[in-house]
């Protein structure tokens, strides 16, 4: 025997909410909430979703923030974000705030050693006079440019580092969820 009944007039100020339930059986009840207006869907794989955050490093320094910028928008799973940000987003919703998400190195940006290079100093364009922090753009063998960082230089060489400025570190993000499309 299938029985449905639909309640309605839940009330809140944001949202019109309606409770469907459909009884198939006396032991099986199936409950689905209908929401009006705005549909409380919760982050996952393929869900486009804006996030305002803020990134921090172990010592509460900031790197980065999008305050008083728009927020941050991302598909979850199609690789645009580091992997530990996108797994610190799945399962929010809309409005939730999180705080201090730890994002260890190796889910962030892994150091990579093979990207630290001494190069001898006659190698290195005469042009430039190389300083500790200096950022150079570099040609890789297979013509993609690359950013690379001056770690140290004396008369006879340069070393340059290619990795991301934030690789091996922890990262914490303060996240608050704006929509979930």
């Amino acid at each position: 025997m299938d029985l449905s009944i639909f309640f309605k007039q839940v009330h809140s100020p944001f949202l019109e909410v309606g409770l469907f339930i459909s009884i198939s059986s006396v032991k099986e009840a199936i409950f689905n909430l209908q929401i009006k207006g705005s549909v409380m869907t919760q982050a996952e794989n393929g869900k486009k979703v804006k996030v305002h955050y803020t990134g921090k490093l172990e010592g509460g320094e900031v790197f980065d923030s999008s305050e008083g910028r728009d927020p941050l928008e991302f598909t979850i799973g199609q690789g645009q974000m580091i992997p530990g940000f996108e797994a610190a987003v799945i399962g929010m919703k809309t409005g939730d705030k999180k705080e201090a998400a730890k994002i260890p190195a190796d889910q962030a940006y892994t150091y990579h050693e093979d990207l630290v290079v001494e190069i001898p100093r006659a190698e290195f364009p005469e042009y430039i006079t190389p300083e500790v922090g200096q950022q150079l753009q570099a040609q890789q063998p297979d013509g993609q440019i690359m950013v690379v960082t001056v770690v140290s230089f004396t008369d006879d060489s340069v070393t340059l580092d290619g990795n991301h400025p934030l690789a091996g570190k922890d990262l914490f993000f303060d996240l608050e969820i704006v929509e979930v499309i």
